[in-house]
């Protein structure tokens, strides 16, 4: 097995974050030293895939992608290598083989994450209200679970893991409520048909002004499912370390922020980009030390949420 160089990595990793999410790397800052690199590793590799798939550099704008299912290969293939401890020639691909090496990291673990892309690369759309839900798995829900890893839940503590993964569902739920613009530019559409055809919206035509009430209606009940998966893991959250905890409950107050502004502003929700600002996020931290050092979130039982275990 060969030895990949980490400090040369966890730089790449801190650069690859510190150019592809703010937030993420504002809530990072929160995490003991280890755990905040490894959190990074972890990062740079799923930054990379998704750039891989969509045709971006740091989640910039999106670019035509000459061949999918040869961008999907070449994400498959280099995973692999390099959670066979062998160097991929890929620095963000060499970031997954340390973190996986350190934390436990499995194949499956990292393929739930890679079946995601291979949704969108065969222009996979949802039909029904589950298919989101699995989608948001893939993409955004079995992140999650490797985060939680990363920060030393073990492998088989699913209920702790069940609840990493609806953070996960909360921040990819909020995402596609602000992103409906952006995604149908793009000619995507994540609003499963069922939703659709319940508010008599034809294919393609959501974005449509006068279709724009309706759309209000659909982000508000993305937005109101993102809070409920987001007040679910808060209860995970009571299980982690208390920096590891300050950071989650951080990520997950600046991330629900954005589906709280989706719902806030209505029909005028895709006029501009909705984000979090700098002094809101600050906010958001202050508020979760409080919380991470009370440790004692609102009970939540998940039973009526879907669940990681229906893939």
């Amino acid at each position: 097995m060969a030895e990949f160089d980490r400090p040369a990595l966890v730089q790449f990793a801190q650069d690859s974050i510190s150019r592809g999410s703010k937030s993420f790397r504002f809530a990072s800052r929160l995490f003991d030293r280890i755990t905040r690199e490894r959190v990074w590793l972890l990062y740079a590799w799923c930054r990379k895939c998704d750039d891989m798939a969509d045709g971006q550099d740091h989640g910039g704008a999106m670019a035509a992608v000459t061949d999918p299912q040869e961008s999907l290969a070449a994400i498959r293939t280099l995973t692999a290598t390099a959670l066979a401890g062998m160097p991929s020639g890929e620095p963000a691909f060499d970031c997954l083989g340390v973190v996986a090496r350190e934390c436990g990291i499995t194949a499956r673990m990292a393929e739930d994450v890679i079946e995601g892309f291979a949704l969108d690369a065969a222009d996979w759309h949802p039909r029904r209200e589950s298919d989101l839900y699995q989608y948001c798995y893939h993409v955004a829900g079995a992140v999650g679970v490797m985060m939680a890893v990363v920060m030393g839940v073990p492998a088989d503590d699913d209920a702790t893991l069940d609840r990493a993964c609806d953070l996960g569902l909360a921040f990819q739920l909020a995402n596609i409520a602000r992103d409906i613009a952006e995604d149908d530019a793009a000619g995507r559409c994540y609003l499963p048909d069922d939703w659709l055809a319940m508010l008599d919206i034809g294919p393609g035509e959501h974005m449509k002004p006068h279709n724009r009430k309706k759309l209000a209606l659909m982000g508000r009940w993305l937005a109101d499912e993102a809070e409920q998966y987001e007040a679910s893991a808060r209860v995970g959250a009571a299980h982690l370390p208390l920096r590891a905890r300050w950071a989650v409950l951080s990520a997950a107050g600046i991330y629900g922020e954005i589906a709280r502004k989706v719902r806030a502003a209505d029909s005028h929700a895709w006029d501009q980009r909705i984000f979090t600002s700098r002094p809101e996020k600050f906010r958001w931290v202050r508020k979760a030390f409080v919380d991470a050092v009370a440790n004692n979130p609102r009970d939540m039982d998940r039973d009526a949420l879907w669940t990681r275990a229906r893939v």
